[in-house]
């Protein structure tokens, strides 16, 4: 299980994501810098023990309207190789494991193969704060094989009161900044061809 540090990071998380954010083509934002903050998520662990993967859900209290964002986190204790230069969030020291690469989720290999266990229900979300603590409001929606398939993390999150029960996904809470709790797909999974997000 994954030992949750109650520590510091320079960069902050959030300082990283205020920066990356805003250049991906999926900032909902406009060409105003994003007040982001933490809205939700969840963490998986890496059996080997070696990668921090993080599913974190912020929210832009700059908006007209309120968004929400979902980055997958991988946080390593040396650069990855082999990825985009833009997978790369930032660096940050962290008070007790040192520096460490954060790199966007999608594209890092541990992140992708824990988060297709869970989706065939073979990981256990753990809560994003607490040790060794299995987080139940974070749902899978019919697990099973995922060959074949394709996997989308939705970006920006939607409101939905509930996943059409034909739909494959993943389904979780987020907070907005006016305290209001919301609940929608974070990732779908949708057979070959894609067709949009699926759910």
């Amino acid at each position: 299980m994954a030992t949750i540090h109650r520590t510091t990071m320079a960069p902050t998380k959030l300082e990283l994501l205020t920066a990356w954010v805003p250049r991906q083509s999926w900032y909902a934002g406009g060409g105003g810098a994003p007040e982001l903050v933490r809205a939700g998520g969840f963490r998986l662990d890496d059996p080997e023990g070696e990668v921090g993967i993080e599913f974190m859900v912020v929210a832009d209290a700059a908006a007209q309207e309120p968004v929400a964002y979902l980055v997958p986190m991988g946080y390593r204790a040396a650069a990855l190789e082999g990825v985009p230069g833009e997978a790369l969030i930032g660096t940050s020291e962290h008070g007790v494991l040192g520096t460490r690469w954060v790199y966007d989720g999608v594209h890092d290999p541990v992140v992708t193969a824990q988060l297709h266990a869970l989706l065939r229900g073979e990981a256990v979300p753990q809560h994003q704060s607490e040790s060794d603590t299995p987080d139940p409001t974070v749902t899978v929606h019919g697990t099973g094989p995922d060959e074949g398939a394709d996997v989308h993390v939705n970006r920006v999150l939607r409101p939905s009161r509930t996943a059409r029960e034909s739909c494959r996904g993943l389904v979780a809470g987020w907070t907005w900044p006016d305290g209001t709790a919301a609940r929608g797909v974070l990732v779908t999974v949708a057979p070959r061809p894609a067709t949009g997000q699926g759910c």
